[in-house]
């Protein structure tokens, strides 16, 4: 077999070689002129639409659901998510456009036939952005980080005999897996809802049987595989292998494990060391959708767009709930809060603490005062009903207000409000090593999971053009001790540019040293290992030359009177 992949692999080479060739010559002559990017001339509209700045909430972000009763709503939304929902373009492949593309926010709602569905929506999104933003847009290639799979010296695969199944599926083995052996459990959730456990390795590790796959089949599944972190774009089979074949491959989840364990296997280790194959990342051209021009205040509203869509009115009561401890004998582990369909909440195994923390979505544990010490020791199940317009993806102030009705009504939940002196940081300027930012660009703050190989828990912030006052909001809960917002104490005026990079589970095995009032950081200790990255105090210091440290300051506060430990009957 290894003579035949040898010859294979001499053959595609050779390929390779004379498309470099055709490539070189290709990219010498003028490209083609770009495409546009706008609604078909015959391209349906919205009956009407009403199109006004979102208000500003907690944790902004998209949201969207199905179209119901002749009503299609977006709230939240960028240009760049309305881009996305109308074209069909991941958000990394939206480039161009004014700076406030990425931070002005916008609510959508439209009125629509009652046939209507998410796909049909599309083109009548794409007649909106350009009637009522004047959005113009082109298509375009450009150059974007992909991961190419390539044969090594010596593919190290079994051929297949074209029987059985096909696909790479995770292996939970008895003998070496699970919480008995060192290792921990992965659930995962289908569409179906239906959840799906698997058994870990010591230290985050899983593993996958892949059978009568071919590379091509392979590289394609990488992306869906669980924490192998290989990005957003397509993995590109370049192996030039032929066939299909079958294959182990075992790797620690780019999300589980220590950050510095030391038999840590990556997904790049595993191709390489396993199979015989490499996995590498490469510039590879790519679609991408880039924003001539577009308008940042939309045209007004038709007359009678608020007559035919008038306000729904928000729920804030459950109409029923029923509430009952959870099973000892079915609990798995899992934490679940959900809105389905039809109004319905659905709560698994929750500590009554948990319920008191979702109730107040814009405060931080620690300004939670008087919680009991044993409202945590019993977990609730929880089938709730409300109004079926509140959709399956509320806001969190709106679930939140649902909550506290629960607590209040079934808990005998009593609070109230005050100003108290609380341990906080500042973000303060030191030696800034930042690069000032061109005003023309893009401002955004974007996180992303490191690449496939670093270790598990490392984070990439990536920001651009923007102001410290707006990184310190970015800042609120990355970290142990950054839950209350940190405040600007920089002095830096202007907009700047800088990547941020830090392992959320760094010096977690050393423990907390909690710093002097207005003493630098330390509530994270210090990496051990250097290969596991740093803290993200520790980032900001080297990183960035800035530093957080805490003082005390007045900060709002919820203060509980009382709560019952068990709940009303049902």
């Amino acid at each position: 077999m290894a003579k035949t992949l040898l010859a294979r692999r001499t053959a595609f080479l050779a390929r390779a070689v004379l498309l470099a060739v055709i490539s070189s010559t290709a990219f010498a002559q003028s490209p083609p002129a770009p495409a546009p990017l706008a609604p078909a001339k015959d391209a349906p509209s919205f009956e009407i639409a009403d199109v006004h700045v979102a208000p500003k909430a907690i944790n902004m972000f998209s949201r969207t659901s199905p179209p119901r009763a002749g009503r299609y709503e977006i709230h939240s939304a960028t240009i760049v998510d309305l881009i996305r929902f109308a074209y069909g373009f991941d958000p990394d492949k939206i480039l161009g456009g004014p700076n406030w593309l990425e931070m002005n926010r916008y609510d959508v709602i439209a009125k629509v036939p009652a046939d209507a569905t998410i796909e049909t929506m599309a083109p009548m999104l794409q007649s909106l952005l350009a009637e009522r933003f004047k959005l113009t847009a082109h298509k375009d290639i450009k150059p974007l980080p992909s991961y190419v799979l390539t044969a090594g010296k010596k593919p190290l695969l079994k051929e297949a005999d074209d029987t059985g199944d096909t696909g790479c599926r995770p292996q939970s083995d008895p003998a070496t897996t699970g919480p008995g052996n060192g290792g921990g459990m992965l659930y995962t959730s289908g569409p179906d809802g239906k959840t799906t456990q698997i058994a870990l390795g010591p230290n985050g590790l899983i593993q996958y049987k892949c059978h009568n796959m071919t590379m091509e089949a392979f590289a394609a599944a990488l992306r869906s595989m669980a924490g192998a972190s290989v990005g957003q774009n397509p993995v590109v089979d370049q192996t030039g292998i032929k066939g299909a074949w079958n294959f182990d491959v075992k790797y620690t989840l780019g999300f589980g494990g220590p950050a510095n364990a030391s038999d840590r296997i990556s997904i790049l280790d595993a191709v390489d060391k396993q199979l015989g194959l490499k996995l590498e990342e490469h510039p590879l051209p790519v679609p991408v959708a880039v924003v001539d021009s577009v308008e940042e205040k939309p045209t007004p509203n038709p007359p009678g767009a608020a007559e035919a869509l008038p306000p729904i009115a928000v729920p804030t009561e459950f109409e029923v709930a029923d509430i009952k401890p959870t099973d000892p004998t079915s609990f798995m582990g899992m934490i679940g809060m959900r809105m389905q369909p039809g109004g319905r909440f659905v709560v698994t195994s929750m500590p009554l603490g948990f319920l008191v923390q979702r109730a107040f979505p814009s405060l931080s544990n620690d300004q939670l005062i008087g919680i009991p010490d044993n409202v945590n020791s019993q977990r609730f199940d929880i089938n709730a009903k409300t109004a079926a317009s509140i959709g399956t993806n509320p806001d969190q102030e709106t679930l939140g207000a649902l909550v506290l009705s629960l607590l209040k009504d079934r808990f005998g939940f009593k609070y109230h409000t005050e100003e108290r002196p609380l341990s906080a940081y500042n973000l303060v300027a030191v030696k800034p090593k930042m690069k000032k930012a061109d005003p023309a660009s893009r401002t955004h703050c974007l996180r992303a999971a490191a690449p496939a190989g670093t270790p598990p828990g490392t984070t990439v912030m990536t920001c651009q053009n923007i102001t410290m006052a707006q990184f310190a909001e970015q800042l609120r809960g990355s970290a142990q001790g950054l839950n209350v917002q940190p405040l600007d104490a920089t002095g830096l005026e202007g907009n700047w540019d800088f990547v941020l990079t830090w392992n959320q589970r760094a010096g977690m095995n050393t423990g907390p040293a909690r710093p002097a009032e207005g003493g630098p950081a330390g509530d994270v200790a210090t990496a051990q290992d250097p290969a596991a990255g740093y803290t993200i105090f520790e980032a900001i210091d080297k990183q960035l030359g800035l530093k957080l440290e805490m003082q005390k300051r007045p900060v709002p506060v919820v203060v509980v009177d009382h709560l019952d430990p068990k709940p009303t009957d049902n």
